[in-house]
């Protein structure tokens, strides 16, 4: 049986590498996994580092952190990006003057 293996998302400090936390709607802390390379890329950015892991490997790193959420595969959450017409007028600047 071939091993699966997550691309997890890393925060890479100096010398120090460390498993980058999400949350949940709910709040809860979650750790995520991708099941490629282009995957996470597609969602992170070229530029996010990671490390492949098992899911038994990064579920005994989370656990002693209290985080017993994985996410495989997530998608954005945020609220979708709107065009200009959509976006609250810019306010003028008001000019003060001296008295």
């Amino acid at each position: 049986m071939a091993r699966v293996v997550w691309h997890v998302p890393v925060t890479v400090t100096g010398r120090t590498t460390a498993l980058r936390l999400f949350r949940l709607r709910d709040g809860r802390r979650c750790a995520v996994g991708f099941s490629s390379a282009e995957a996470l890329a597609a969602l992170l950015g070229p530029g996010q580092a990671h490390t492949e892991l098992s899911e038994p490997a990064l579920r005994a790193l989370t656990d002693p952190l209290g985080v017993d959420a994985l996410v495989l595969d997530p998608k954005l959450v945020a609220p979708p990006v709107t065009g200009p017409a959509d976006r609250p007028a810019a306010v003028a600047p008001v000019q003060l003057q001296r008295r």
